[in-house]
């Protein structure tokens, strides 16, 4: 078995379809049913006749893509989809058949076909070593990753949420896996776009910012929007990290609690009704869940039945917020966090 990642769209636009439909599935919607094609020359003979005008090299790339999706990925195999409609998180499922063309589909971008068995929890890339996030931000919709044993590493994360690291030999190394031969589509590039700088800052951030250090950032970037916040020192706090309020005292509503939770593995729903005793015991307005690696799905719902007193900040909501203060943050914080603002023009076609 190997591991693969198949992206939904540049926009992410056939992500919920895909996992809703049990499907994993690839635009390229100019080109036809890829059932009959036995080899990757008959593959490229239709990418050819396709887009005539493109250069040899996109012709190339698109094929061995192609080629992959419809003949390399097998049942049994691991899939991982990077999501864009939830950013900073993976979706991993299992291939449970071979390529099929759905010709009755009537959107063009989703004819294209594999089935899977998407597992139901969505992962936090903030599971996740920096080395294994470099490789999967790899160019391409279709590829194979297996640079320092990624193969392996994204098994254990698919199982267990956890990645054991790469712990087998020089940083560099790539490990085939032993199923299929290295191709064209092994470990593509990693272009240095918008999702791949969000991520070197969520895992600056994690390394930076443990346990306390991360209670001390969160309590920094609600000064700056606007509150006093009064922080618990370091142990246990009776589930209230931070107790924020307005006005000159910081005793003017609303008033906040605030926990958080540096962990990198989801929260489920007990910490949410911790919260709910807390806001009556502080008589709070208002509560704030800081979670670095998310909440369950179930956290999630109660949660949006309270959404007009409580509120989560996963990894990427909180680097929304880094990135909304950062120019008023203290000047000793900035430094911890090095950045410099720049445009850039967000193509990642």
């Amino acid at each position: 078995m190997s591991a693969w990642v198949v992206r939904a769209g540049k926009n992410g636009e056939n992500e919920q379809w895909n996992i809703e439909h049990g499907r994993a599935t690839i635009r390229w919607q100019e080109i036809g049913d890829l059932s009959h094609a036995q080899s990757r020359d008959e593959v490229r003979a239709m990418v050819d006749e396709a887009n005539p005008t493109d250069s040899p090299g996109r012709r190339a790339n698109n094929t061995g893509q192609l080629w992959a999706f419809r003949a390399l990925i097998c049942p049994g195999d691991l899939v991982v989809l990077p999501l864009k409609l939830k950013a900073g998180y993976l979706q991993f499922g299992r291939v449970t058949g071979s390529y099929f063309y759905d010709s009755t589909q009537p959107d063009r971008t989703r004819r294209h076909s594999l089935p899977v068995e998407w597992f139901g929890e969505p992962i936090s890339k903030s599971v996740i070593e920096q080395d294994l996030v470099f490789t999967i931000n790899g160019i391409l919709t279709v590829f194979q990753p297996s640079r320092n044993d990624a193969e392996r590493r994204l098994e254990a994360i698919a199982r267990g949420g956890v990645d054991p690291g790469f712990a087998d030999g020089a940083s560099g190394a790539t490990s085939p896996v032993a199923d299929h031969a290295v191709t064209e589509v092994t470990d593509p590039e990693t272009a240095p776009t918008v999702v791949a700088i969000r991520d070197r800052i969520r895992a600056h951030v994690a390394e930076q910012f443990r346990e306390h250090e991360l209670t001390r950032l969160v309590a920094e970037i609600l000064t700056v929007l606007g509150f006093r916040c009064e922080v618990s020192p370091p142990g246990p706090d009776g589930g209230v990290d931070i107790i924020a309020g307005t006005g000159p005292l910081g005793l003017d509503a609303p008033t906040l609690i605030v926990e958080v939770k540096s962990e990198p593995t989801p929260i489920g729903s007990r910490v949410l009704r911790g919260l709910h005793s807390a806001m009556t015991q502080h008589s709070a307005d208002q509560a704030l869940l800081v979670a670095w690696g998310g909440v369950t799905r179930p956290a999630e719902l109660e949660f949006k039945r309270d959404r007009t007193k409580m509120r989560v900040w996963d990894a990427d909501a909180l680097l929304d917020q880094l990135f909304l203060t950062y120019d008023r943050l203290p000047t000793a914080t900035r430094a911890w966090i090095p950045l410099q603002q720049v445009w850039v023009l967000e193509d990642e076609g």
